[in-house]
């Protein structure tokens, strides 16, 4: 079975690593391809700063960057440039113009952001424990549940507005959930919104990933999605490629193994493969999980 990493994240953004630490470290892992999904510039567009998107000044030199590593890799790893997107509601998202124009080989759609019901600038539900407390006390008054509404009503309107070729960490927003603090996976309103999420995927006919990023860094127990939205997703046929959310060299390739297990369980038989981007679209093909 060929196994690559299409999101992965270099000291462009908030990874460790300069991109051809990547690109040999997936050599000499045995990955098939690698691909560079920084996160996407947003600060020009949305006005927020952080220190963890691209800035928006070096978007070029990325670009440059991942071309340069291409045509140095040619004939020995396939090396692909992408984007993770932000989608973030009437600021920035997948199908923006400015990013379907820049000739990536593909897009990561991610929601990372939610917006406080009272208004105000949004807050990210993967920020470090402490900032994430106070985020949900201060604009939820503590409600654990009407945060989740607000994370799945952004990832359906992400998914309604399209964009994008992969789906990212559907349910990052378990990540500071460890010890079922704010909710619970198996409340009926929670199963219910996976359910319908799980639907909305199939509909969309998008890829969606198999995230080992938790597990590698330490932040979660199991990948994203768990795998009791991974069996929704196997029901309603939505084809799966197992990325590592790396970022730093080491991290590639992280927990494969238990990835496929994973997916076995949930009724996978393949993983989708990405061929790249051929004619203005996205080639696939398949790989059988478990196959020498």
């Amino acid at each position: 079975m060929r196994y690559t990493c299409l999101h992965t994240h270099s000291d462009f953004c908030d990874g460790k690593g300069e991109i051809e630490s990547f690109c040999r470290a997936a050599w000499e892992k045995g990955l098939a391809a690698i691909g560079f999904s920084s996160h996407a510039p947003i600060a020009k567009k949305t006005g927020l700063k952080t220190d963890w998107h691209l800035p928006d000044e070096r978007l070029n030199e990325y670009i440059d960057a991942v071309h340069a590593a291409r045509r140095r890799w040619a004939g020995k790893l396939p090396v692909y440039l992408g984007l993770e997107v932000d989608y973030i509601k009437g600021l920035s998202g997948p199908a923006d113009r400015d990013f379907q124009e820049l000739g990536l080989d593909y897009i990561i759609g991610s929601v990372h952001y939610v917006f406080p019901p009272k208004g105000g600038e949004p807050f990210t539900v993967d920020s470090p424990r402490e900032e994430f407390e106070a985020d949900i006390k201060r604009h939820f008054d503590g409600d654990g549940a009407a945060l989740i509404e607000a994370y799945w009503d952004s990832l359906k309107g992400m998914i309604a507005a399209g964009g994008f070729d992969i789906l990212g960490h559907l349910d990052l927003v378990k990540k500071n959930n460890p010890n079922r603090e704010w909710f619970s996976p198996e409340s009926e309103a929670y199963k219910r919104r996976i359910r319908d999420i799980a639907v909305s995927v199939g509909k969309s006919g998008a890829v969606t990933e198999l995230n080992t990023g938790g597990l590698n860094r330490g932040s979660t127990r199991e990948p994203y999605p768990s795998p009791e939205l991974l069996g929704l997703l196997r029901l309603q046929n939505v084809p799966v490629i197992i990325t590592a959310d790396a970022h730093a060299p080491e991290h590639l390739g992280g927990y494969y193994g238990l990835a496929q297990e994973i997916l076995a369980q949930a009724g996978y038989t393949k993983t989708a493969f990405f061929e790249g981007k051929k004619d203005g679209k996205t080639v696939w093909s398949e790989e059988i999980i478990g196959q020498e």
